[in-house]
């Protein structure tokens, strides 16, 4: 009995090593992305705008550049600096 409590704990252990080292967790931050992974955070990132085509637009642009795009759907912006710090010309976001 205490053999399979011991394998049942390691197998629990190894199962949870595995799921933080990337099993279903996604990263966020600089780098975190491979340029095809663009698209498709930036359609999430900007499924609930009014402005989708501007908004996919910027997105890809940065995500290209950063390889990160942030989490939800507004602001987080911290979590990917490069994101974040890319201005326009006015000194405005170009990130979305």
């Amino acid at each position: 009995m205490a053999k399979l409590i011991t394998i049942l704990l390691l197998t629990l252990l190894a199962v949870t090593m595995v799921l933080a080292k990337g099993g279903h967790h996604h990263a966020y931050g600089p780098g975190s992305l491979k340029s095809s992974q663009c698209p498709g955070q930036c359609i999430r990132r900007c499924s609930k705008t009014q402005y989708h085509k501007p908004c996919m637009f910027f997105c890809q642009k940065c995500c290209a550049k950063c390889l990160c795009v942030p989490p939800g759907y507004y602001g987080n912006k911290q979590v990917c600096p490069c994101y974040n710090n890319w201005k326009t010309k006015e000194g405005g976001p170009k990130c979305p």
